[in-house]
């Protein structure tokens, strides 16, 4: 096996005229926070639930800890972790006993079960409410119980869909902060979500789906690079004549220029001082200006530029 946790090669999947994942390869090895992104509908939570054996593809391998995966991989399956977008917990069960229950699938040694079950309420940070039941618990208070309901049984591949959604700030720190963390603890994290930044804060890797297809794949950097906007100068300003846009446009490395809303926004294609040798050209005019900034593409400008879309609301 290596260091390979998972190996999808050529999967596709089918349902009737529809190709939802189409002749998709992914690689992922120990101790990766690996980031699947792509706009719903993409293919992302097909692929997982063919990962995880719950869909059967019609084309394909899938091995997981370097074996094939199959309904009845339960030795692979007891080292998985799975925290899904929709909350899934016992309502009738208190905080305490929902993680024993689900820590109890893998864990029958009951001495060992509770240090668990301990060990992932104090991870998680719900020690004053274990006595709650989820209905008493706010929405991040509730994220955090369905991930140690997912984590508590120590698992080597962690799944998280969408773990932050419709929660507020400090909980999406404080569940950002534990996937670091039971990563630098030896687990592998495959990691879907909405929120660019968040990928950019915690993701090793990145794939981006569309359409069934794997379009792009590396590290943040890597991916950046595979888009022609390497830089974007916005110099606050009255409508420019058309003599300071042509001298704008004549610019070393500028491949775009465009004004609106009282902002004159320059789009760099490489180049090392482009904010400098815009700023001279300007002073050179004579033109009044006020606030500049300069920004280097994110992670949402290469989704946006690969995929052509914003992200939509249902996978």
């Amino acid at each position: 096996m290596g260091d390979t946790v998972v190996k999808i090669e050529n999967l596709v999947k089918k349902y009737k005229e529809l190709t939802a994942v189409d002749h998709l390869s992914l690689e992922i090895k120990k101790g990766e926070i690996f980031g699947l992104l792509g706009p719903n509908g993409s293919g992302k939570t097909t692929t997982i639930s063919c990962l995880l054996s719950l869909l059967a593809y019609n084309e394909g391998n899938i091995e997981l800890f370097g074996k094939p995966m199959t309904p009845v991989s339960y030795d692979s399956k007891a080292k998985i972790g799975v925290i899904l977008q929709n909350v899934a917990v016992f309502d009738e069960l208190n905080v305490y006993e929902n993680i024993d229950c689900f820590c109890g699938l893998y864990i029958k040694d009951k001495a060992k079960r509770r240090q668990y079950v301990d060990e992932a309420i104090e991870f998680v940070g719900l020690k004053d409410f274990t006595k709650f039941k989820p209905k008493k618990l706010s929405g991040g208070l509730l994220r955090r119980l369905n991930i140690a309901c997912g984590i508590a049984h120590k698992p080597e591949l962690i799944i998280l869909d969408e773990p932050t959604v419709a929660v507020d700030p400090q909980s999406r720190n404080k569940i950002l902060e534990g996937i670091e963390e039971l990563n630098r603890n030896g687990a592998t994290v495959i990691y879907t979500t909405h929120y660019m930044e968040e990928v950019e804060q915690i993701c090793t890797r990145i794939a981006i789906m569309d359409h069934g297809k794997k379009i792009a794949e590396g590290t943040s950097g890597e991916l950046k690079r595979m888009i022609k906007n390497t830089e974007t100068v916005t110099i606050e300003m009255d409508e420019p004549d058309s003599g300071l846009l042509e001298t704008m446009k004549n610019l070393e490395n500028a491949y775009e220029v465009r004004w609106e809303a009282g902002k004159l926004k320059i789009f760099f294609a490489g180049g090392e001082h482009n904010l400098l040798n815009t700023m001279d050209t300007i002073r050179t005019t004579g033109t009044h200006f006020g606030q500049v900034t300069s920004e280097l593409p994110t992670l949402n400008d290469v989704f946006l530029t690969i995929t052509g879309k914003e992200l939509r609301d249902k996978d």
